[in-house]
């Protein structure tokens, strides 16, 4: 005997239109992203490799040679430049300015207003904030400052306005709480602040 398979958007909204139509409105749930009248859609330079489940939205500009991970979402008004790796899992949260030839791994977490420069290395799972004070003093949200050349350890985590300064490093697991110097090493949890190797003096070999 042959059985009718059910319909998909019965079983999700249910059997009419109208109720489903009644739900949204009644329970105040937003289907989709809502633009601002004059938005633009994303300009994505040439030879992108863009792998699945990855999400730009409106008011981006990147570069060229831009290559993403899978579950990559990049939100409104973030610019990237040319050659950039961003991996799988990360967000940008928007808002947000990053420079050329750098390399994002995996599971990274960039709030609004972050600022990198050209030439930097993110280490996996690493987290920057952008509010010191969640959800309790009204704050001004600004993300980090990793100026070029900078190395950024896996697992390392940033409060806000953290700023790294040219050619430094922070070592994996590093919990920063202040600024880091030009060409200085971060390592800890608070991080302590030491003076760069002689042989980590070097550009990154992006």
């Amino acid at each position: 005997m042959h059985r009718q398979m059910p319909n998909i958007k019965s079983l999700l909204f249910g059997d009419q239109e109208e109720e489903w139509g009644y739900k949204r409105e009644s329970e105040n749930i937003i289907v989709g992203y809502g633009y601002k009248k004059f938005s633009k859609p994303p300009v994505i330079g040439k030879n992108p490799l863009l792998r699945s489940n990855t999400v730009i939205y409106n008011d981006v500009t990147i570069g060229d040679n831009l290559r993403t991970g899978h579950n990559v979402l990049i939100r409104e008004k973030t610019t990237i430049g040319d050659d950039v790796l961003i991996g799988t899992n990360t967000v940008i949260e928007g808002h947000s300015k990053i420079g050329s030839n750098v390399s994002i791994q995996s599971n990274v977490y960039l709030p609004k207003n972050s600022y990198i420069e050209d030439n930097v290395f993110i280490g996996p799972c690493a987290c920057f904030t952008n509010d010191r004070y969640p959800i309790r003093v009204k704050y001004k949200l600004r993300g980090p400052i990793i100026r070029q050349g900078a190395s950024i350890g896996a697992n390392s985590t940033f409060l806000s306005r953290i700023e790294v300064g040219e050619g430094a490093m922070v070592a994996a697991g590093a919990v920063v709480t202040r600024n880091v110097p030009p060409w200085s090493l971060a390592i800890g949890a608070p991080a302590r602040i030491k003076a760069l190797p002689a042989k980590l003096r070097v550009p990154n070999n992006i």
